[in-house]
């Protein structure tokens, strides 16, 4: 069953100010670090936003991370998260329910969300300074489905692309801390290992 997907990060001696620094050096990891979309929360997930700007599709009016990360913070709140849209290209499989399924290679949204110390009470503790949500675990393991060679191809190159976004936050965003992680709190990393070793 498809599961939703976050990488959390944590940053030693962290103060609050260096959130929107983190934030674009993050966003500046993707293969194509353009941000469609930024939403500002207050105090907890349910309030409505107090700012959203939708910057384009992706043949216009995206932006560079600084750009949008200096505009959507220009009011720094410790008790408001910062949820800035980005997007990256996935294979994914389209079947007619008859065939093998078709890979198509699909443009999918990716979040990049940064925490205030005080919004929803403290939940960086187990969200991370900044949670990037992945999207479903789907394209990482295809578990319900059988796959043919090029679906094992694509399956690789998928993981490969994440694995590659992990280490480049890795190496050049200074966290301390990282967590690939889903909300049924299964080992994601063993899950992908495990997955792989299926194809080889």
């Amino acid at each position: 069953m498809a599961d939703p997907l976050y990488f959390s990060l944590w940053f030693p001696n962290f103060r609050f100010q260096q959130l929107p620094q983190k934030l674009a050096q993050v966003m500046q990891q993707l293969p194509a670090s353009q941000v469609h979309a930024a939403t500002v929360f207050p105090l907890n997930w349910q309030e409505a936003p107090t700012f959203q700007r939708i910057y384009g599709n992706e043949e216009t009016g995206a932006v560079t991370p600084e750009e949008a990360v200096a505009e959507a913070t220009e009011l720094l709140h410790e008790d408001y998260a910062y949820e800035f849209e980005l997007h990256w290209n996935l294979w994914l499989p389209e079947s007619d329910g008859l065939l093998d399924p078709i890979w198509r290679e699909q443009t999918q949204p990716i979040r990049i969300v940064g925490l205030g110390p005080e919004f929803d009470e403290g939940s960086y503790q187990q969200n991370g300074h900044i949670r990037i949500d992945l999207g479903l675990d789907t394209p990482f393991l295809c578990e319900e489905i059988p796959l043919d060679e090029e679906g094992q191809q694509r399956l690789q190159q998928n993981v490969e692309q994440l694995v590659a976004f992990t280490k480049a936050v890795e190496t050049n965003c200074g966290a301390e801390t990282r967590l690939l992680w889903t909300e049924s709190e299964d080992n994601v990393a063993n899950k992908l290992i495990a997955r792989l070793q299926r194809l080889n």
